[in-house]
């Protein structure tokens, strides 16, 4: 089953959506990034190599991100059945939602859901939290691939 998923990812239609994915997934980790800092402040106070590890971070994530929901895409398209595991790159979002987000943003988010405690300062620009997101990805494209091997093709 897992070869014809992987198959469909190049097909003329898979393609476009695997290229709307990596677009969308890349533009929300920018944005979760420009939340927390911007590049050019980032530079200045944390150095450039700094800057190329979060967007090479953002690039990798949302490439993951392409390949969970794209090969999720194929295998419902087969099988009829969806794979849990590509909600674990929504999850990721959420989580660089809540840690990279603006301080006051982030506490008035906990307040308002009766938690009164939150990250106070994101040492070298959120960047151990991004490699929990990336993290939280990779564990989401194996389980997103261990249940494309165990799912059968529906009978036509």
């Amino acid at each position: 089953m897992l070869t014809y998923v992987i198959q469909k990812q190049f097909k003329p239609n898979f393609l476009w959506l695997n290229l709307f994915y990596f677009i969308f997934f890349l533009f929300i980790y920018t944005l979760i990034d420009s939340f927390n800092m911007s590049y050019e402040t980032m530079a200045i106070e944390f150095g450039v190599g700094l800057v190329v590890t979060n967007i090479t971070l953002n690039l990798v994530m949302a490439f993951i991100s392409m390949v969970m929901l794209g090969l999720t895409s194929a295998q419902f398209e087969l099988s009829g059945k969806e794979s849990n595991g590509s909600n674990l790159s929504i999850a990721s979002v959420f989580f660089g939602i809540l840690t990279y987000g603006c301080t006051p943003c982030v506490i008035a988010f906990f307040a308002a859901i009766g938690i009164s405690f939150s990250v106070i300062a994101l040492p070298l620009a959120g960047l151990p939290y991004k490699f929990i997101s990336l993290a939280i990805l990779a564990l989401g494209l194996l389980w997103v691939i261990r249940s494309i091997q165990k799912t059968v093709c529906k009978v036509q």
